[in-house]
């Protein structure tokens, strides 16, 4: 076999799906690329078992075809040093010897056989099937992907939960302190379904949806998905259980609702923050006609903070406790100069909506308070 192609896009390539090979893995062949080779398309693969990332390019001056693996470290580093240039790939049928010529030098290296590589794991004949834009998919993911859990017991909170209806296209992530659920009425489907997609396809897909654009076709089952997108195709495990009702603890009213400038606000917390206690990070919010009060405190080194912000406000005096950094984290999270807080009273959560939401949007964040001690 041989082909040429680009030492630039060929590395870019490789580096977007290389993210999903595991730094050790069971199966060592999963430590390689698999490169398939039919006319001028060179489609390469990589696996940790669960999550299989597939990308396609057009080579020049191809010769043959076949399939083989190159170990991904042993390939990509050499290759990462190298200013733009055509790399030509022979490679040997008998042997699977690789040799890399460019300007100035070659490479020589032995490949493995690719049929011993595992396959991607056929959809079921139940399968249902989903279009979406690149930017709507990727909206969704960013803005939930960082309120999923770490949860050894509960494995259905270590994903996002797409609950697909006929009308839009619901994310939702949650660790239990906090929530997101995120709508997007531009998404719609012909049958009302759901699956929840695991932490780490999730965030391959953070990265891999800013160099695409158009449409994404998502195929799924109840055990696994297939994204596709012009040059990359996505195909992963899907967490199998059944999602908590989201709904039933999101506050259906909350009589105090209070208005206030995001970044002013978050720049106010971080500020307080440095003088809370590094165990709980617990902040207390005073919120009283027209300000917030912001303070701090770790008893075991005396030290504490407190500074006051300009809010638009005019019910009761309400106090209430939330950890920092889950706050900051919600804030930086929602894109729109003022946001909304609505609280109930000091021991239910709170909710975070941008002022205003964008068109066939609709984003909702929760947050649960912590325990005061005055």
């Amino acid at each position: 076999m041989k082909f040429v192609v680009s030492s630039s896009d060929f590395l870019a390539h490789l580096q977007t799906i290389g993210r999903v090979i595991n730094s050790k893995n069971t199966i060592p062949i999963l430590d390689s690329f698999l490169f398939t080779l039919d006319e001028d398309v060179l489609t390469v693969r990589a696996s940790d078992g669960e999550t299989t990332l597939e990308t396609s390019l057009r080579v020049a001056d191809s010769e043959g075809s076949g399939l083989f693996a190159i170990p991904a470290k042993m390939l990509l580093d050499p290759i990462r040093e190298l200013p733009e240039q055509p790399l030509v790939f022979e490679i040997n049928d008998t042997n699977l010897e690789v040799f890399i010529f460019f300007q100035n030098g070659r490479y020589n290296l032995i490949g493995q056989s690719g049929e011993t590589y595992p396959q991607a794991p056929a959809l079921g004949e139940n399968n249902l099937s989903l279009n979406m834009e690149v930017d709507a998919l990727l909206s969704g993911v960013t803005k939930t992907l960082f309120a999923t859990a770490d949860d050894e017991l509960r494995p259905v909170m270590n994903g996002i939960f797409f609950d697909i209806e006929q009308d839009c296209l619901t994310f939702v992530a949650s660790d239990s302190h906090k929530l997101v659920r995120y709508k997007n009425y531009s998404i719609k489907s012909a049958v009302k379904s759901s699956f929840i997609l695991p932490k780490k396809p999730a965030n391959m897909l953070k990265n891999i949806l800013p160099k695409e654009d158009g449409n994404v076709a998502v195929q799924f089952d109840d055990r696994n998905a297939y994204f596709t997108f012009s040059t990359y195709r996505m195909i992963c495990r899907l967490i199998e259980g059944r999602f908590p009702n989201y709904n039933a603890v999101i506050p259906q009213s909350s009589p105090f609702k209070l208005i206030v400038d995001r970044q002013g606000l978050i720049a106010a917390l971080r500020r307080v923050s440095h003088f809370s206690n590094q165990a709980s990070n617990l902040i207390k919010l005073q919120i009283s006609e027209g300000q917030i009060v912001i303070s701090a405190q770790d008893i075991d080194f005396s030290t504490a903070a407190e500074e006051k912000i300009m809010c638009q406000y005019g019910d009761k005096a309400i106090n209430i406790g939330f950890k920092s950094s889950f706050l900051i984290e919600i804030l930086n999270n929602i894109n729109s100069t003022d946001v909304c807080l609505e609280l109930t009273d000091s021991s239910r959560a709170g909710v975070l909506t941008p002022l205003e939401q964008e068109a066939d949007e609709n984003l909702l964040m929760l947050l649960m308070p912590m325990m005061l001690n005055d």
